[in-house]
């Protein structure tokens, strides 16, 4: 179980990374034009700056804290935060009409590092 835990987390981790990082390297036009984004034309350039930087230092959250032994119930505390953040995204997605499966998917995900990882 331990295994698959630590596979799942650093899976979660490549993916917020990559968005995370995306979103903070690209203005909010260069995201836009790409049909995956369309939802970013709902928010403020600095509001989907904070939304990169949140998936970005909770992926950092997914795997230092077990992996340095240093706080370790902060990888439960980070996966709940992506799980939050996804939520809101798929939410986000589904009022704009927009499928919500992979914020959905990345949330159940997420989840399922909280409850493996809980009681820390």
């Amino acid at each position: 179980m331990n295994i698959a835990l630590w596979i799942l987390q650093g899976l979660l981790a490549a993916a917020f990374t990559g968005a995370g990082l995306m979103k903070l390297a690209k203005t909010k036009t260069q995201l836009i034009a790409d049909p995956r984004m369309g939802w970013a034309a709902d928010f403020a350039p600095g509001t989907i700056k904070l939304i990169g930087l949140a998936e970005v230092l909770g992926a950092a959250g997914l795997i230092l804290p077990m992996a340095l032994a240093i706080a370790p119930q902060l990888t439960a505390a980070a996966a709940a935060g992506e799980a939050v953040l996804m939520l809101g995204a798929a939410a986000t997605h589904a009022r704009r009409k927009e499928p919500p499966f992979v914020p959905a998917v990345l949330a159940v995900l997420a989840i399922a590092v909280v409850i493996g990882r809980w009681p820390f």
